[in-house]
């Protein structure tokens, strides 16, 4: 197959641009000469003048949840108390007896008048029926009393907060550990939910021109969810599964090792959490505030056991606090990741100190970012982090220092659109507003890198995946446009027309 007529960006310093892109089977073929032409009737596709990049990688993704939340209520956007319940209460009607109502997206420092959620309030609409809402960060859970009776008290777990009211009972609201533990106890799907969920989700993000993940739901069971959709030939994205922390025992007992799988799907990577979150007020800083979810010592144990057993590790990591003993950790562990060639990665990196900024690069450390938080955030970090936020989601500082960006969606708590990401990262506004802290922009060839080429680095694959060379997997998106060309005001508009993974469309092929 020969694409051609259109503007083909390669992403590749050496050779940047082609007007023509071969491909024989999976992969790219050596340019489009005689030997191509000579081939047995190839398949010739009219570009009509649009572009071709590398497929796009979303480097942080919870891709299980974020099929889920497809089918559950979504509250992000509600602008109060009220509206969150009225979406609430119209859902209702879509709940099979004896399940529960689940959703996602509350952000309560969003909310006018301000006020917090109660299960009381919760209660008022949804009766019996138990409730359990995810906040817009994932790392707040509110539920209502039909939901806590289940628990039957059993709230607290290490590295959790339960807020309570001035009685002392629980208000509804569980943060961290403890959200996750109630969650997981009580309200987590099936594997056969998931397994739904994802083989509807997966066509969508493959129409927004996404071919690899690097997926965080290793918790949840996804790698079985994976290999379920792999075996039924429904997995059209390449994957690089995580695993939590808590199962290094058992990995190290088996035996199993990163890399394990196959051009489809590999184990990837340890899944750690340092802290908290912006919105929930418990990111963990250097003024003191914030959650502690692991302790530096059982962190730096984990980098260590990881890097032995051939792990590299992925840390959560928000505060300035919580990113400078990130950094601290691999500094001390470097001795047993770095003979192993580990490629470490702290996730998020929101808030850093100025000193911090220059030791990724210094550490070989990436940075795994989300462009699309700092305009969604702006407004909290101005309230919550006031006279910080210099050093808050400072992308192009990192890159600035040499650090390797790699940019994801952190879906669902943002949207798995690639080129929402690349517009949030080139013009830090996704509304009307000015940029926020237009400093730290990035351009388009930056953000483009951090989308396609550097996740296929931290998987291992830099010499087969994440540019169109000769040799490379054909996992490539068509855009109506070229975004290195078009006016900045234009990056809002462009869209994906096809998406092609190891040489198959898997959206939209042509002609157009």
């Amino acid at each position: 197959m020969i694409l051609e007529n259109g503007v083909v960006r390669t992403l590749d310093p050496s050779l940047p641009r082609a007007a023509a892109l071969a491909i024989a089977g999976e992969r790219i073929a050596g340019g489009v000469g005689t030997h191509e032409t000579a081939l047995a009737s190839p398949d010739r596709v009219d570009l009509g003048g649009r572009c071709v990049l590398p497929g796009f990688a979303d480097s942080h993704v919870h891709f299980p949840t974020w099929a889920l939340a497809q089918r559950q209520v979504r509250l992000e956007g509600a602008r109060s108390l009220d509206e969150a319940l009225q979406r609430v209460a119209a859902a209702l009607g879509d709940v099979p007896p004896g399940r529960w109502l689940r959703g996602l997206g509350w952000r309560s420092g969003d909310w006018s008048p301000s006020v917090e959620p109660t299960k009381e309030t919760l209660d008022g609409v949804t009766g019996e029926v138990p409730v359990a809402l995810m906040s817009k960060d994932y790392h707040s859970l509110w539920v209502n009393s039909a939901a806590l009776a289940l628990a039957d008290g059993e709230l607290q777990v290490p590295g959790g907060v339960i807020e309570r009211d001035e009685r002392g009972e629980p208000t509804g609201v569980l943060r961290e550990e403890c959200a996750w533990h109630f969650r997981d106890n009580y309200a987590r799907p099936t594997e056969h939910e998931m397994v739904e969920a994802c083989r509807e989700a997966i066509p969508l993000a493959n129409a927004r021109g996404v071919v690899s993940i690097h997926d965080k739901d290793g918790w949840l069971g996804a790698l079985r969810v994976f290999q379920r959709l792999k075996q039924e030939e429904a997995l059209t994205l390449r994957v690089w599964q995580s695993l939590p922390y808590e199962h290094l025992d058992r990995l190290e007992e088996i035996g199993l090792t990163s890399g394990l799988g196959d051009d489809l799907l590999r184990v990837g990577y340890i899944k750690a959490f340092l802290d908290g979150t912006l919105g929930s007020r418990t990111a963990l800083l250097l003024d003191g505030s914030g959650v502690e979810i692991i302790g530096y010592e059982e962190f730096v144990d984990v980098v260590r056991r990881s890097a032995r057993a051939g792990f590299p590790v992925a840390v959560h990591a928000i505060g300035d606090r919580a990113n400078r003993r990130a950094l601290d950790a691999f500094e001390e562990t470097r001795d047993e990741w770095r003979p192993r060639a580990l490629r470490q990665r702290i996730e998020h990196a929101q808030l850093l100190a100025p000193e911090d900024v220059g030791r990724f690069a210094e550490l070989g450390v990436a940075a795994s970012v989300q462009f699309s938080h700092a305009p969604s955030d702006r407004d909290l970090a101005d309230r919550f982090w006031t006279g910080k936020t210099e050093g808050a989601y400072a992308f192009r500082s990192l890159l600035d220092a040499g650090a390797l960006v790699a940019n994801g969606s952190d879906a669902p708590v943002e949207e798995l659109d690639p080129l929402l990401g690349l517009r949030a990262g080139v013009a830090r506004t996704l509304d009307h507003r000015d940029a926020w802290h237009g400093e730290q922009a990035v351009t388009v060839e930056q953000a483009l890198h951090a989308t396609c080429v550097a996740p296929a680095w931290l998987t291992g694959d830099e010499r087969r995946r994440g540019t169109l060379l000769p040799g490379y997997f054909a996992d490539l998106v068509v855009l109506d446009r070229d975004p290195l060309e078009c006016p900045p005001e234009e990056l809002g508009e462009i869209e994906v027309v096809a998406t092609m993974l190891g040489g198959r469309w898997v959206h939209n092929p042509p002609p157009w």
